[in-house]
């Protein structure tokens, strides 16, 4: 319990950050032996102080009981403090740094209580303190206030490329569906504590764009590049390369390269985008960013680096899978294409994460008189597994259809998928964006 004895005393909360909070209170006033309860709900959605239980009346104790205060936003990480004045002196009962979904509560004995997103208590800030905090949009880390760290773990996952975009054809000519954008790199670092500033920009590199699907009779265009990952100017991973657009022609299709260690990857054009430095031209190891597949390939994929996009060869075969990465992103899967005869090729599945074997992360669409879109990779969770790469659109043979899109690649670095040849006048799908960035920060 905590005792407002005066009509000065009051109960203030102040935010260090624009995000959303909610806060609490119950109290019983005791006036003279007359017993009354109360209580209050305050939401805070700015940087400043709010008062959260106001002064008593005159000859009225005021014993608060219950204080609940709980980050409700979803992504903004808030530094609080609860205060309490008498007007002229003010005294800090509780300071912390509160992630999202998680709250603190004023115990019956007058201690607070720190819990996780999913109501767990957290160890004792004294003996057992860990702070983390998590960034899928550029923002702002800070240390920890409320105990020393000494080791600060960064790990980050750069930018996935975007698939290319399907051609557009009618004629019984090759025609082939985009290839998919190269995976993200990851980069872990771990830091002396007190060597590192208080705060640090946290930039998440944006996903690659998609490459437009081909208008009738066309070629469909590249994929982007997706985004650098960085810790302030300490640590950067790099985004993988965009997919290269599908070709009317028996030209191959080679897919984005994936990030590397020291070096984005590059684009897919007749021969698979090179893959960031330090390059690995088959699977990869260490931080070796892999080439991107230029046929139907089991060797595009990596283990820090990001995974090799999935690659067409000049005569369609289908099925082309994305590389995977044991922890950078999954490559994006093909879209399907078609023969000369004409007849429709399957398209491929994006790559994993987590697993070193090609395929497993967005499902490949269907080819056909009514293809569909390929599906969206998953998105990083933790530590242990990038974003996966977007399955490959689906291809037609039909008459004045459009191919299908590439799915998306998942947030963490995850390619994009490649989009599905359309018959002309039908237009080509359109690839896949390349999955954004990812970070999560450690302090212990």
């Amino acid at each position: 319990m905590i005792l407002l004895t005066s009509t000065s005393d009051l109960l203030r909360v102040t935010t260090g950050s624009a995000g959303a909070i909610q806060v609490h209170a119950s109290y019983v006033d005791n006036a003279s032996g007359t017993l009354t309860p109360g209580r209050t709900n305050t939401i805070i959605s700015t940087a400043t102080t709010t008062t959260i239980v106001a002064s008593p009346g005159a000859s009225t104790q005021r014993n608060v009981r219950t204080i609940a205060i709980v980050n409700t936003s979803t992504t903004v990480t808030n530094a609080i403090t609860v205060n309490h004045t008498d007007g002229t002196t003010n005294v800090e009962l509780w300071g912390g740094t509160i992630l999202p979904g998680e709250q603190i509560g004023l115990t019956q004995e007058g201690s607070f209580n720190f819990y996780t997103s999913g109501g767990v208590l957290k160890g004792s800030q004294a003996t057992n303190p860990v702070d983390v905090q998590t960034f899928s949009a550029t923002g702002g880390w800070t240390k920890p206030t409320s105990f020393t760290p000494s080791i600060v773990i960064v790990e980050i996952w750069g930018a996935g490329g975007g698939g290319g975009g399907g051609a557009s054809l009618a004629s019984a000519t090759v025609a082939k569906g985009g290839g998919g954008g190269g995976g993200g790199a990851y980069v872990r670092r771990e830091y002396r504590a007190s060597l590192l500033s208080d705060s640090y920009t946290v930039t998440i590199g944006a996903g690659g764009t998609a490459g437009t699907g081909a208008a009738a009779g066309g070629s469909g265009g590249n994929g982007g590049i997706g985004g650098n990952t960085s810790f302030g100017f300490l640590l950067t991973a790099y985004g993988g390369g965009g997919g290269s657009g599908g070709a009317i022609s028996a030209a191959v299709t080679g897919g984005g390269g994936g990030g590397g260690a020291g070096g984005a990857g590059g684009t897919g054009s007749t021969a698979g985008g090179t893959g960031g430095v330090p390059t690995a031209a088959t699977n990869g190891a260490g931080g070796q960013g892999v080439t991107g597949a230029a046929a139907v390939s089991t060797t595009a994929n990596a283990e820090y680096g990001g995974a090799g996009g999935a690659g067409e060869a000049a005569t369609p075969v289908g099925a082309s899978n994305g590389g995977s990465s044991l922890r950078g992103g999954g490559g994006g899967g093909s879209g399907g294409g078609h023969t000369a005869t004409p007849a429709v090729t399957a398209p491929g599945a994006g790559g994993n994460s987590g697993v070193y074997i090609a395929g497993g992360g967005g499902t490949a669409g269907t080819s056909g008189a009514s293809p569909t879109a390929g599906g969206v990779g998953s998105n990083a969770a933790s530590t242990f597994a990038g974003g996966a790469g977007g399955g490959g659109g689906g291809s037609t043979v039909t008459a004045s259809t459009a191919g299908a899109a590439g799915g998306n690649g998942g947030v963490g670095g995850g390619g994009g998928g490649g989009g599905g040849v359309g018959n002309n006048p039908g237009i080509g799908g359109a690839g896949g964006t390349g999955g954004s960035g990812y970070a999560i920060i450690y302090s212990m």
